[in-house]
């Protein structure tokens, strides 16, 4: 049986086991679109296509640096500018509160992350996170040795997969698997230490040059990767699928061999079931997600943080920078005047608002493929029936619901909200469902990668959504739609970079050329690549290929240097 037919057909059967989700079982479940506003990105798509031209600026205002673009990058840039001295800089945000795709919101009063919802632990080869968390309390020094605040830990149990009708823990396909299932995992295993011993795996991935290993790996995809090492098993195949589509938002038949492994290699490996010293990946996690962290991020700026701006054109000429921006709160366009500028934006937002942009942006802007993304919030009125096997944990995914089937996106299970709490008595509750649209196929011959998925999130009404999340997730609880109250749903059309194969084994969009290395004064940081043009600094995710927070932030703060 091939990888589609497995993947659907296991949908297939456990949906049809519990049925379709009818109208009248759902009817009672209220909501809507939430989190971010579609149309202000709109705007700037259509009137660079000829639309209505925008006024000219009512105001001018004068500041030494500007940043464009309020997600971690923006934040970090703003961070390491105060910590620094400098005082005179202003940062432009297009929604109501920043952190892109690190934002949250509350149903019923209960926190909850409308985006990235947790941080593993950085390690020292991401010393800018380090102090970050160490300046937010959440790492202390304790007799000689670093230790992590328990509170913001992800408490046990983390993890459980419902696999052949029961919970199990973790979410590797363990219970019940053949022997040559458990063998293809050994061997899975023994590649990810191979190439953790070939070359340095490291997060950012601007620590160094890739080796020519890596280079290899990423001029092939994932799954091509897998057959010529004889790995077939559906099983790890399943597995490996989700994790790319959970880190990357698309599948092992989109993402580059090198994304693969270095979702393993670069942190805590791939551990084969029964194998010595296999430990749980610490990570660090809030109700409200990884807004945790960018409120936190944004509370300081206080005057300096302007929301509600649509950045339509940043001029960079020979004595300064002007950056226009529509203020959606008085409906007038502003014009910023700056010594210099850090475009925090996404790589296809910077290249449609700088005036006359440089070839390397423009490339870039033509080869990043973007995953949309969905996340539903659901609010539950108390407890739920379960499957048995494992507890209920934080992170719930559901084996076969990955793979796109029926073309609306992998559904990558539910974060329980209020997991972190340790409420003694079980009450009501908010479930977290992400779904993944990175590769949802396409009718149109040469669409882009990510296009069907973004048609798919304008066009489909939110009741579909709905009606589609809780058939999914009843396959687990079949009791949630009578304790389902409200589902808040957030869409991100272009929520992350896929980092998907490159012909010539370039790891993620940085140019050779208009590289500089920027050496912090402060020694602990190792020199960074800071990409500039005449009086820009671009700061962004997007330039590493893949989106983590790790990579958002470093770039954010070698750019402020």
């Amino acid at each position: 049986m091939d990888r589609r037919h497995f993947l659907l057909t296991g949908l297939g059967t456990a949906l049809g086991a519990t049925g379709c989700q009818s109208a009248s079982d759902t009817a009672h479940i209220t909501g809507g679109f939430t989190g971010v506003d579609q149309e202000r990105g709109h705007w700037l798509r259509d009137s660079l296509q000829g639309g209505k031209p925008w006024p000219a600026p009512a105001k001018v205002f004068k500041t030494k640096v500007l940043i464009a673009g309020g997600g971690v990058a923006g934040l970090a840039a703003a961070r390491a500018l105060r910590l620094r001295g400098e005082d005179d800089f202003a940062l432009l945000e297009l929604e109501d509160t920043a952190g892109g795709n690190s934002r949250a919101g509350t149903i019923a009063g209960l926190a909850c992350p409308q985006g990235a919802h947790y941080l593993p632990l950085p390690g020292d080869d991401a010393p800018e996170v380090q102090d970050l968390l160490e300046e937010l309390g959440l790492r202390t020094r304790v007799a000689g040795r670093w230790t992590y605040d328990e509170r913001h830990l992800c408490h046990s149990p983390q993890e459980r997969l419902l696999f052949q009708g029961e919970w199990q823990e973790g979410l590797l396909p363990v219970q019940g698997v053949g022997a040559e299932t458990l063998v293809q995992y050994q061997k899975f295993a023994t590649l990810v230490e191979q190439a953790r011993s070939a070359a340095r795996w490291s997060i950012p991935v601007q620590n160094g040059a890739p080796a020519l290993v890596q280079r290899a790996l990423a001029a092939i995809t994932f799954i091509a990767y897998l057959e010529q090492n004889g790995l077939d098993d559906a099983h790890l195949r399943w597995y490996l699928d989700y994790c790319c589509r959970d880190d990357y938002g698309a599948g092992i038949a989109t993402v580059s061999a090198w994304a693969g492994i270095h979702y393993f290699a670069s942190r805590h490996g791939f551990h084969a079931p029964g194998a010595q010293g296999a430990e749980r990946e610490g990570l660090l996690t809030w109700p409200e997600g990884n807004a945790w962290l960018t409120r936190r991020l944004a509370a300081p700026l206080g005057e300096r943080l302007h929301t509600g701006r649509v950045v339509l054109r940043i001029a960079s000429g020979r004595h300064g920078v002007e950056v226009d921006a529509f203020n959606t709160a008085t409906q007038a366009v502003e014009r910023w005047q700056a010594e210099q500028a850090i475009v925090a934006l996404p790589v296809f937002v910077a290249a449609r608002v700088v005036l006359n942009p440089p070839e390397f942006l423009r490339q870039a802007a033509r080869t990043v493929a973007y995953a949309p993304w969905l996340v539903a919030n659901l609010h539950l009125a108390g407890p739920l029936h379960d499957r048995p096997g494992a507890a209920p944990s934080w992170d719930n995914v559901l084996y076969g619901a990955s793979g796109g089937a029926a073309g609306v996106g992998a559904g990558l299970g539910y974060v329980d909200a209020t997991h972190q709490t340790l409420q003694a008595v079980a009450g009501p509750t908010v479930l977290t469902h992400y779904r993944a649209l990175g590769d949802v196929a396409g009718t149109a011959p040469g669409a882009a990668v990510g296009a069907a998925g973004r048609t798919l999130l304008l066009e489909r009404p939110w009741s579909a959504w709905r009606d589609q999340i809780v058939a999914e997730l009843s396959q687990a609880h079949p009791d949630l739609a009578g304790k389902a109250t409200r589902m808040d749903i957030t869409r991100y059309g272009h929520a992350m970079a896929i980092p998907q194969p490159q012909l010539n084994g370039q790891i993620g969009h940085w140019p050779s050329q208009h590289l500089r290395s920027v050496l912090s004064k402060q020694k602990r940081y190792p020199a960074r690549p800071v990409l500039a043009w005449e009086r820009l600094r671009f700061a962004h995710s997007d330039w590493a290929g893949y989106s983590v927070f790790e990579e958002a932030f470093t770039a954010g703060h070698a750019a402020a240097g």
